[in-house]
């Protein structure tokens, strides 16, 4: 299980890996659930690289690693923010990167106050609407326009006329690049200035002392400071580390900030852009990756184009003009989206009209899986498509996902297997409670059988943004489909029905999905769509109709279409180049013909800082690109993450725009400073340097802040989604220990690919909670027993596992116990059991809206859960019990 590797050669993860001295594995057991990938990690150590494990429990990977360190769940950036205070304060950082590439120079306006003068917060909150402005933020001289993050939050004061106008096209996406700085700002390259990023980012980190991080995490001062020993010897000019990462350290509701934590530290060390550096994420599926490029989610467009917000005075100028920046990448941003309008609507799509930018939806705010949920509930929301998704088991609160799901007028599930999704009306805890009945759920559920991978072709673009294409080996068999075969029929029939329109208003309102290119050709007798000429289209063509080669290609006069513009040049020349499977023995270690990755098969990002501001490899060792003046290009092992015929010195003109408008030394080509950001003034709407606050349900107060959560995080209340009292709160005590969530090896996400296997359910037949025997002789647990857990949500039972790898912390002065329980559980399949995620609450990531359910607070109690409607009595005692109301856990 896990993520899917090439293997023919060193691909990106595995050059990363297998060529690090040292690999943090940190909010991942990395051997258990991406065990394929692991092996670049054994491979990395028999070459003598050192191995770090940080994980509350003690796994395969804390196994095979030099150290395992246990943690307290939910207070990583109180553990590397520790890192980043020793690397500054020891002189640790390597300096000639950290000046070359990263903005610890710029100057930081003197309106910005941080977390160390305002007690952990930041200048800008609202705390009303729980959000940030970020004017304050800002770099001096210049101002930021976010390409990320709350777009939408001064709409009206941006848009009263002027300059002004163009931020009325500013969209709502979350996590895409770039973001505009307007004049250049001023820079002080001595790093002496006290409002420089570097003398800020030393201030903000200065509390977190080895003693602090022990208090908050639990990690002995010896170990802690062993970790960052290790990280910085092999870190600097001739070495590299390399930092492993999974939903341990995103399902929070500071995720976002954790992954950035490690990019200030990595950047700091001189680890990103550099073989055997970068920040690695583990997933879970072979094709997350891909499913975020196209992509799935509500508020991007294909290649991190931000969706368009609904405003008035939003057209395609205005939208580019708010979207682009002048200096980097960003700046191509008009051709990437007339490119992207001109694969979706063809010869309709014209200069006279926009290229069709009328007909993309527009979002009116946030509309993630589970506001979807929410506006279910209020009813709002009346039919839903579940594909490979099983929210009721496997999304937070499974609770509130089926009762959302109850109120639907209809539902269509495309699975391999008869998921708890498609059976919740009758097979679900709420009937076996009473709070729902089957004969009163007016919800139609439509389960469409779905085609395994091996059952049609395709690619998969797994964590080192390569794509592999996957050639069908069988016919799925009997009504079984692909998505691609789904999605083109039911598009095709809706197109029919709307042909079919009578009135001049009908065909005026449909003519965005009747102006769509839909002529994929179809083969075979169940007329699948041929998949090959789909990845034609996302790779794009020019006006001649042959397929482009680059991205470097895509005009904004209408001249180019493309699906992706990230994706071009995957099916350069006319061949797919996904399809490639050279062998490793007859290509360099890059293995550029193994696959494709995005963008223009380069396969290290930003690998321009692999040499240093003259061009030259920081080390013969660590060499990647390197500039060849006689040649007068960037040449090297893999495909420089910069315009080829760029020499070092290069210096703009001043009316430089785009691309164009980058230094020489700009090494980060997406920035409109072509930095590195150590402090991101725009982009993030809690923060712009990660902070230690504690999770939403906490047994601890904040030892560094009087702020005791983040003040951004989402909340969603709802009389189903009760929340606890934290830290130093009357009732908190109720919930004394800390709960965190994995997978295993044996099953798949939330089991519908797993649960129905024999030997997988032989192989992990029950739900099991881990427990350390302190904690067993202390609440009577018994090996192999049944144990209750319970949280303001709900109660669930799970057979009892003692062992010595839950390990008791000392937190704070007294002793913490944490228990572990897998979340693969639900009662269909041939092995069963109650849901973990039951338990946790919708309390979200302002960035990213996911969900924190790898740190809750719990109570556990040996014995069997109760059964029908005494387990919901059950809860609401432990509801009473906290003396919980709506009102609770809500508080900034």
């Amino acid at each position: 299980m896990g993520t899917s590797f090439g293997r023919g050669g060193a691909t990106t993860f595995q050059q990363d890996l297998a060529n690090a001295d040292c690999i943090v594995i940190e909010g991942s057991n990395m051997a258990e659930c991406h065990p394929v990938g692991f092996q670049w990690v054994m491979e990395a150590k028999a070459r003598g690289a050192k191995v770090i494990h940080v994980d509350p429990r003690f796994t395969r990977t804390s196994a095979m690693a030099d150290i395992h360190v246990p943690l307290r769940a939910g207070t990583d950036i109180a553990f590397l923010g520790g890192i980043v205070n020793h690397v500054l304060t020891e002189e640790k950082d390597f300096r000639e990167y950290v000046l070359a590439y990263t903005n610890a120079a710029t100057i930081i306006g003197e309106e910005f106050a941080d977390t160390e003068d305002l007690d952990g917060v930041f200048s800008g909150l609202d705390p009303e609407h729980r959000s940030y402005d970020t004017e304050t933020w800002q770099y001096e001289g210049s101002e930021m326009q976010s390409a990320s993050g709350e777009r939408d939050q001064k709409w009206d004061a941006r848009t009263r006329g002027g300059a002004a106008v163009s931020e009325s096209a500013r969209g709502e996406a979350h996590g895409s690049g770039g973001a505009e700085i307007g004049a250049e700002p001023r820079t002080d390259p001595t790093l002496q200035h006290p409002r420089c990023v570097f003398q800020i980012l030393k201030r903000h980190y200065a509390r977190y002392t080895p003693e602090a991080v022990e208090q908050i995490c639990g990690i002995p001062r010896e170990t802690f400071r062993q970790v960052c020993d290790l990280l910085t010897e092999n870190s600097g000019r001739e070495r590299t580390s390399a930092f492993a990462y999974a939903v341990g350290w995103t399902q929070h509701s500071v995720g976002v900030q954790y992954i950035r934590t490690a990019s200030i530290l990595q950047s700091l060390l001189g680890n990103i852009g550099r073989p055997g550096g970068g920040i690695l994420a583990l997933r879970g599926h072979a094709s997350i990756q891909g499913s975020t490029d196209i992509p799935t989610l509500f508020n991007l467009l294909p290649g991190y184009i931000p969706m368009p917000h609904a405003h008035t005075n939003e057209d395609l100028d205005t939208f580019v003009q708010a979207e682009g920046t002048r200096k980097g990448y960003w700046g191509n941003m008009r051709s990437y989206l007339v490119s992207l309008l001109k694969a979706y609507w063809g010869p309709a799509a014209r200069p006279d009209n926009d290229f069709c930018f009328d007909y993309l939806p527009r979002l009116t705010g946030s509309h993630s899986t589970y506001e979807t949920v929410m506006a279910q509930l209020e009813g709002t929301c009346k039919g839903y498509f579940l594909f490979g998704e099983n929210p009721a088991v496997g999304s937070s609160n499974g609770k509130m996902q089926r009762l959302g799901m109850a109120n639907l007028d209809w539902l269509v599930v495309r699975d391999f297997s008869l998921i708890e999704s498609a059976s919740w009306w009758k097979d679900g805890p709420e009937i076996e409670s009473g709070e729902l009945r089957t004969e009163d759920i007016a919800t139609e559920v439509f389960f469409m059988p779905a085609a395994a991978h091996t059952e049609k072709d395709g690619s998969f673009t797994n964590t080192q943004r390569m794509l592999q294409w996957h050639h069908q080996a069988v016919e799925p068999p009997g009504d079984s489909r692909s998505e691609l075969w789904f999605a083109y029929h039911l598009g095709r029939l809706i197109r029919e029905k709307l042909r079919q329109s009578t009135s001049d208003g009908e065909r005026e309102r449909d003519r965005p999905v009747l102006e769509l290119t839909w002529d994929y050709p179809t083969q075979g007798t169940i007329a699948e769509p041929d998949a090959e000429a789909v990845l034609a289209e996302i790779n794009g063509r020019g006006a001649d109709g042959r397929p482009l080669s680059s991205y470097e290609q895509l005009a904004g006069d209408g001249s180019t279409a493309c699906g992706c513009w990230i994706y071009c040049g995957v099916y350069k020349d006319g061949v797919n180049q996904a399809a490639r499977r050279k062998p490793g023995t007859e290509q360099n270690w890059v293995a550029p013909e193994w696959g494709w990755a995005w963008p223009a098969n380069r396969r290290v990002l930003y690998n321009r800082a692999s040499a240093d501001p003259d061009g030259k490899p920081w080390s013969e060792r660590k060499a990647l690109v390197w500039w060849d003046a006689e040649a007068g290009k960037w040449t090297g092992h893999d495909i420089a993450d910069f315009k080829a015929t760029k020499p070092p010195d290069f210096l703009p003109p001043e009316d430089a725009t785009g691309p164009d408008a980058l230094t020489g030394t700009d090494a980060f080509v997406m920035q409109a400073d072509g930095k590195a950001w150590l402090f991101a003034p725009a982009g993030l709407t809690d923060g712009p340097l990660p902070t230690h606050y504690e999770p939403q349900e906490s047994p601890f107060s904040n030892l560094l802040y009087r702020q005791q959560h983040n003040p951004a995080r989402q909340l969603l209340p709802h009389r189903n989604n009760r929340l606890q009292p934290s830290g130093a709160q009357p009732g908190a005590e109720v919930f004394p220990f800390v709960l965190t969530t994995y997978r295993l090896t044996e099953h798949h996400t939330a089991g519908g690919m797993s649960r129905w296997q024999p030997y997988l359910a032989e192989l992990q037949p029950e739900l099991f909670c881990e427990v350390s025997p302190e904690l067993a002789a202390e609440r009577g647990l018994e090996h192999t027993g049944w144990a209750t857990i319970v949280t303001a949500r709900g109660a669930i039972e799970a057979r009892v596992l003692v062992t010595e790898r839950m390990r008791p912390l000392r937190v704070q002065g007294r002793v913490l116990h944490q228990v572990g329980v897998p979340y693969h559980w639900g009662p269909n399949g041939l092995t069963t059991g109650d849901a973990a995620n039951d338990l946790a609450s919708i309390s979200l990531d302002p960035n990213s809206h996911i969900q924190e359910s790898k740190a809750l607070a719990c109570d556990i109690r040996p014995g069997r859960r109760p059964r029908g409607p005494a387990r919901l009595a059950l809860v609401e005692e432990y509801q009473r019990r906290a003396g919980i109301t709506d009102d609770t856990g809500t508080e900034l």
